[in-house]
């Protein structure tokens, strides 16, 4: 069990203010939120790299606080890894070990087993300064987890990856995570990570908790426009009824829109979609008529490098989002009826 409590910082032109957070046993625990909200300072806190200038943290009943990085029993893989280039793999791995004088027989079986878990025996001999963005990020987590840590930190461990290596390692992650039934903190501000990996999630905003609850929870009951912002925008549909349909396939009802969906077993309640999730068209787009429907523009808005659009279908006020030369191109107005698409695998149900 990690417990920070009323958690205050200044660094620089970052800080936190009275951070509180719970963090159980064996948990996958991710910190998401935009750039300078206080993420990596929190983390770096937490392993000890700061002292907070109010506040505590305990692990197990234990307060750590005041102990040095060294004393606080944590692996902590930062965002660049940090591998130590005079080192090749296998040194880099166990370097925490061997300064802190252990016997090379008393840890050689778990640094065997975590390269065989990690899958980088291949790599022991080679010099760090020739590996891949995923590669390094394996060696750095063999690195951390050699001194058998009470906690995982993870600071945007997939940062410097491409988007298909990442995809991989999200899964790795959680299988490792599962394995070694470690507790983990994970920074990130990417939301499809955070969705993928946590257990739960903390949003943090302007070094400030936002709010903590499971991806569930954050999604369909933001408790902030702030929160909101952060993760989206997502039109969220509350539905009043949902009808079987067979063939794994259900049909809810939702402010009198008719949306199909995969069956899952449970009763749908509410639907997520976000705004860039939603095709728009001022023209009948061809082909079957699942998930499309025909709405009012209601509000025009300016949104970074988009065009928002509030859009009435049935009972519900959507958000839709356009490329700003793609709705220049349309010319819509307010007032106008345009054609909407639900893109089936990007509806999320509660």
């Amino acid at each position: 069990m990690i417990e920070i409590k009323d958690l205050s910082l200044d660094v620089g032109d970052f800080s936190l203010s009275d951070i509180n957070l719970t963090v159980g046993n064996r948990e996958y625990f991710v910190l998401l939120g935009p750039t300078g909200a206080g993420k990596t300072l929190l983390i770096e806190c937490l392993a000890g790299l700061y002292s907070a200038t109010r506040g505590e943290i305990w692990i197990d009943g234990r307060q750590i606080s005041s102990l040095p990085p060294e004393k606080r029993n944590m692996g902590y893989v930062p965002q660049d890894f940090a591998l130590f280039p005079f080192l090749n793999v296998g040194e880099n791995i166990t370097f925490g070990l061997r300064r802190a004088h252990k016997q090379k027989d008393l840890y050689e079986d778990r640094v065997d087993g975590l390269i065989q878990l990690l899958g980088i025996s291949h790599l022991v001999n080679r010099d760090v300064r020739t590996l891949s963005g995923g590669e390094k990020q394996r060696v750095a987590l063999a690195r951390a987890l050699a001194t058998s840590p009470e906690l995982l930190l993870l600071d945007e461990p997939l940062n410097s990856v491409d988007v298909r290596t990442a995809k991989y390692l999200r899964l790795e992650l959680r299988r490792l995570h599962e394995e070694l039934g470690l507790a983990t903190i994970h920074v990130t501000h990417n939301l499809m990570e955070a969705e993928e990996l946590a257990d739960r999630m903390a949003i943090l905003n302007l070094g400030r908790v936002e709010q903590v609850g499971t991806s569930d929870e954050v999604f369909f009951y933001p408790e902030s426009d702030t929160v909101s912002d952060l993760i989206g925008t997502p039109n969220i549909l509350n539905c009043d009824r949902s009808n079987l349909l067979g063939h794994g396939l259900v049909e809810a009802v939702c402010g009198g829109v008719r949306i199909i969906l995969p069956y899952h077993g449970d009763r749908v309640r509410r639907i997520a979609l976000f705004p860039r999730d939603i095709y728009v068209s001022t023209s009948k787009p061809p082909g079957p008529e699942l998930n499309r429907f025909t709405g009012t523009v209601t509000e025009i808005a300016p949104f970074s490098s988009l065009m928002r659009l509030r859009v009435k279908v049935g009972e519900n006020s959507l958000l839709a989002e356009l490329p700003r030369d793609l709705f220049e191109d349309m010319d819509i107005t307010i007032g106008q009826e345009v054609f909407l698409i639900f893109k089936l695998r990007r509806l999320r149900v509660h």
